[in-house]
């Protein structure tokens, strides 16, 4: 099963995407600038900037052939060469931006990482920076036939609502629950305390619940009811993402105490705070990562555009704190 491609038109994208090499296993464009967010007007989203994401197979090759078609794009990094820009790449969360890129009268950024680690963080949640992005809407523009990725999209998406119900409370509604998946991917991520409005997840999620219930539906169908007596959360924390349960497992576990996983998730299914401790798991995948792929902006975008792009996100935060208080 691959991800739902969403209905509206996708004409302006796919004309962006034709300016890059084609050799891409999925592409997919997300964010403001593709749908509206609460406190937004139509013309905001129209001059926001368009945020994509390309998943291909060989970063070497693809990162040669755009610095053949798209040198001005790259920092000073381009001067290295497509091999020292791939290895950055492999940095934080996998991912090389390149932003502030004039395109088609827009201003876009896209982030390239390889099939391999995209496939790794959606069934692992190795850094949960590029799978928290495809537990919300999105727009897929180019998707291959790679079944390995196809069943990792679907798996991610799977861990969203497994992590979600051990965080929710028995009784919730449908909003309270994407609310929750879409928050996943913000837990310890320190831009959320500089650098981005505090209310993102609910403008998110409100203007986007169609757009969620199409992502999550036939997810939600097979989902057994959401249960929260200690058989049920054991289960739960079992199928959770490796990472995740290891992380579960080093906040649980004393120093020099050797349990295996099992037993420490058996642990956790009787303790009352489990949902916090599973936010606390999610929060220490992601706060490092966060920090290293923002730390390494200044790398791929250069000094200029990174101050450029850090004074836009601190506005944003602060229009957003204004409109919260007025």
């Amino acid at each position: 099963m691959a991800l739902p491609v969403l209905s509206s038109s996708a004409v302006k994208f796919r004309r962006v995407l034709a300016h890059f090499p084609q050799e891409l296993s999925l592409a997919f464009a997300y964010g403001s600038g593709v749908f509206r967010q609460a406190g937004a007007s139509a013309e905001q989203g129209e001059s926001n900037m368009l945020d994509f994401v390309f998943a291909v197979d060989d970063a070497v090759t693809w990162h040669m052939t755009n610095l053949s078609k798209n040198r001005s794009h790259y920092s000073f990094l381009k001067f290295f060469g497509p091999k020292k820009i791939s290895t950055i790449q492999r940095y934080g969360a996998g991912i090389y931006y390149n932003t502030l890129v004039p395109c088609n009268d827009r201003m876009i950024k896209y982030g390239v990482i390889s099939t391999d680690a995209l496939i790794e963080d959606l069934l692992h949640w190795k850094t949960l920076y590029v799978a928290g992005r495809l537990q919300k809407p999105v727009k897929i523009l180019a998707q291959n036939e790679n079944s390995r990725l196809q069943a990792a999209l679907v798996s991610n998406l799977k861990s969203a609502v497994t992590a979600a119900f051990l965080m929710l409370p028995e009784s919730f509604s449908e909003e309270d629950l994407y609310m929750q998946i879409a928050a996943l991917s913000y837990s310890g991520d320190f831009r959320m305390i500089i650098g981005e409005d505090k209310s993102k997840v609910q403008n998110i999620v409100k203007p986007n619940v169609v757009h969620f219930q199409k992502l999550y539906s036939t997810i939600l169908q097979d989902c057994p009811q959401i249960d929260k007596s200690p058989e049920g959360q054991f289960t739960q924390l079992m199928a959770l993402p490796k990472t995740l349960q290891q992380k579960i497992t080093a906040l649980v576990n004393p120093p020099g105490k050797n349990r295996d996983v099992e037993e420490i998730l058996l642990q956790v299914a009787h303790d009352p705070d489990c949902g916090f401790v599973v936010h606390q798991g999610i929060s220490g995948i992601v706060r490092p990562s966060s920090i290293v792929q923002s730390a390494k902006t200044i790398l791929t975008a250069g000094a200029k555009k990174s101050v450029t792009y850090s004074l836009k996100k601190l506005y944003k935060m602060t229009k957003g704190g204004l409109k919260k208080t007025s």
